[in-house]
């Protein structure tokens, strides 16, 4: 890491803006040049980590928006729990199988966890200045199923990109992501048309759990299950 190299800290020391603005424009380049050879307008970079990381993209990439995407919590656990059990003779990357339901879903939603280390960025999201905040757009899965070609509309006009009407019958596709890398848990599977998922059916007790936990999560963008 550049924050723990001695010869960078030592040059800190006489040159410092200098060299912070070399190592500024350093990861510029960075950035810029891994995604040297798109002709586009703008560029998707999926990471769910860039929310608790906003501040630093914006710092060197001024003109950068960030879309979150939101999903009812209790439908979140339940994809996961559903996708163990399909898969449940293969632990978790980080070993939850050996847990009861209510002890996975607790587990999930930990600081360091599926669940739990996004919506920590997301709950910080009140802190931050309001420029950064108007940098920001929230779209819920919910809304997103139920009017697809709306909602990307909305989304594209935000971006500042040309409209552009999307068949939710005839999706393209792109290359499939590697489910392997955390055991078969998070499936990256796509389709080539929209269709609700079937809901699924949370215990009582986690569901219960879940909406005391993250009150502020459904106050923001739930209100009516209030």
């Amino acid at each position: 890491m550049i924050s723990e190299d001695t010869f960078f800290l030592s040059q800190l020391d006489t040159q410092f803006e200098q060299s912070y603005a070399h190592l500024t424009s350093a990861m510029q380049g960075f950035l810029r040049g891994w995604h040297h050879d798109c002709g586009k307008k703008a560029v998707v970079d999926k990471n769910r980590a860039w929310l608790h990381a906003i501040e630093l993209l914006l710092h060197i990439e001024p003109n950068a928006k960030l879309i979150v995407c939101l999903r009812e919590l209790g439908q979140i656990y339940g994809s996961i729990e559903a996708q163990h059990q399909r898969t449940i003779l293969v632990d978790f990357i980080d070993h939850l199988a050996d847990f009861d339901r209510f002890g996975r879903a607790d587990m999930l939603f930990a600081k360091d966890k599926a669940i739990g280390a996004p919506l920590i960025s997301l709950h910080a999201v009140a802190d931050l200045p309001k420029q950064v905040q108007e940098r920001l757009y929230f779209i819920r899965f919910e809304d997103l199923m139920e009017r697809p070609s709306a909602c990307m509309a909305h989304l594209y006009s935000w971006l500042g990109l040309s409209p552009f009407e999307i068949d939710p019958d005839h999706l393209a596709t792109g290359l499939q992501e590697s489910d392997s890398h955390y055991h078969m848990k998070y499936s990256h599977k796509q389709a080539r048309q929209i269709s609700k998922p079937k809901r699924h059916d949370i215990p009582p007790r986690i569901q219960a759990q879940i909406e005391t936990a993250c009150s502020w999560f459904y106050q923001l963008y739930y209100p009516q299950k209030m």
